[in-house]
């Protein structure tokens, strides 16, 4: 029977969780509006169709990924500079932010 893992089960959960709970704190009145626009930072993930495996659980996705660079991470701050864009650079930069958090996890905590 294979060894249950909490690690990525959390960081599939912070995926959905923060982006909602930073919607519905920063913007209060549209948090609704902004909550699909801050999940859509899912969409970095289609680089990981490059990859093979395609998902590996103990891989870290910064710098492994074409979309998961730092450079990259720099363009989606860019992104939440106009208000246009703002939220879905917002979701970007999460979800890097969130994929970092997990690669210090797996390297400091097993």
């Amino acid at each position: 029977m294979p060894e249950f893992e909490l690690r990525p089960l959390l960081h599939i959960a912070l995926h959905v969780l923060v982006p909602l709970g930073v919607a519905r704190i920063a913007w209060p009145r549209h948090w609704r509006a902004a909550a699909p626009w801050l999940l859509a930072g899912w969409l970095i993930d289609i680089d990981h169709l490059l990859a093979d495996p395609v998902y590996a659980p103990g891989r870290c996705s910064i710098g492994f990924h074409p979309l998961h660079t730092w450079p990259a991470a720099a363009v989606y701050a860019g992104l939440m500079l106009p208000r246009r864009t703002r939220w879905l650079g917002t979701g970007l930069v999460l979800h890097v932010a969130l994929d970092a958090l997990d690669c210090i996890w797996m390297r400091y905590c097993g």
